[in-house]
């Protein structure tokens, strides 16, 4: 309460709030009871219980999910059977299925279900970005690991496949429509791998090279199938997985293609702009990837890449996401993990063009220009 009021005194036209993760003690000795919004850490299967003792008739998710992910890593067999699912693996890596959390954490499927109660003010999802640091569940004799993967968007800046499922359920203005996992399995012919969509249509149907793999639609069994679509047995034979997606009316909405890349031939650079402000402080984010000669990418490729800039900016930085490497941000090269890595060039203050070239053994080099002015 003292520092409650202390806060009103500054500023009495704003709510106060804390995020509370012992909510049991806060119940209980009238804390939460005493602010204005009360904030719950990591208790969204405790919501209920809350709404009905407090006065307040409201609730904020302050601190959300910390579900753990390595982007374009898939552990098997795939369960959301264990409470918390809180799993380690030899690699020192975390399912990009979306199913592993810590012990006090979970997945996010719980906390858009209570999002949904009117009396749920939102959430604040931990985390945005990756971070150094905080590598749990591998912050125990589990070194190199040095970074955490609660991210949606990992430390290089790429998002991973939970992106897509919060945008498949926050963005209401783009559809979504997102295949997971990647389809190069070399040594897993016949085994299950599951499949799973994340998208805001309502169902679609899954094809294995061309052989249906039946319609699944959004529905209220589990918490996961309320918000993914999941083909749970699913067997790996290379080619080409395809989704078709299905609006409410039951028409067909829109079609995502995967491929099994064949062996890596060229490398592929994008960038989040092609123009710079001639300032010396603006970024331009490079993702590098590789593609076999038809040009669909290599998701499993982990080459060295070497960057060079010139022209009017300079190199950066660089990272890959992965948690366990050690390689340094500020070297123009890098390890390409699940097939990608970024790079970040500045702006100088005259105006030109940066010319970006990225180089590795046994593929072809790619350039990008952005124009700096």
């Amino acid at each position: 309460m003292m520092l409650q009021d202390m806060v009103k005194g500054l500023d009495a036209t704003r709510p106060v709030t804390c995020g509370m993760d012992q909510i049991g003690c806060v119940l209980d000795n009238g804390f939460a009871a005493s602010l204005d919004i009360p904030g719950f850490n990591y208790k969204p299967q405790y919501y209920e219980k809350a709404y009905a003792m407090l006065p307040q008739r409201m609730i904020l998710g302050s601190e959300t999910a910390s579900t753990v992910s390595s982007r374009g890593v898939y552990h098997f067999p795939v369960s959301f059977e264990v409470e918390h699912n809180q799993v380690t693996h030899p690699d020192n890596q975390s399912s990009s299925y979306d199913n592993e959390a810590c012990y006090w954490s979970n997945t996010p499927d719980i906390d858009f279900y209570m999002d949904e109660q009117p009396w749920v003010l939102g959430q604040f999802v931990w985390t945005g970005f990756d971070y150094l640091g905080e590598p749990s569940p591998y912050d125990t004799d589990a070194w190199p690991s040095h970074s955490s993967v609660f991210g949606i968007i990992d430390l290089a800046s790429l998002p991973k496949d939970r992106y897509y499922l919060y945008r498949s359920q926050w963005n209401k203005v783009d559809e979504t429509l997102h295949v997971l996992p990647h389809w190069n399995w070399k040594g897993r012919e016949g085994e299950v791998t599951p499949v799973m969509v994340y998208t805001s249509y309502p169902k679609a149907e899954l094809f294995i090279n061309g052989k249906s793999q039946g319609i699944r639609e959004k529905n209220d069994s589990t918490l996961q199938t309320r918000y993914r679509l999941m083909w749970n047995e699913t067997r790996y034979e290379a080619g080409v997985l395809k989704v078709v997606a299905y609006d409410s009316e039951g028409k067909v909405a829109a079609e995502k293609v995967v491929k099994t890349a064949g062996k890596a031939h060229h490398l592929v650079v994008t960038a989040n702009t092609d123009n710079l402000k001639a300032d010396g402080d603006d970024l331009a984010y490079l993702t590098v990837q590789v593609a076999d000669k038809d040009g669909n990418i290599v998701p499993t490729d982990s080459r060295r890449v070497k960057y060079s800039v010139s022209g009017a900016g300079s190199f950066e930085a660089t990272a890959n996401g992965d948690p366990t490497c050690i390689l340094p941000f500020q070297n123009p090269e890098m390890d390409l993990f699940s097939g990608a890595a970024t790079a970040i060039v500045r702006s100088g203050k005259e105006p030109g063009d940066i010319t970006f070239t990225v180089t590795a053994k046994g593929v072809k080099p790619a350039t990008y220009k952005i124009t700096v002015k």
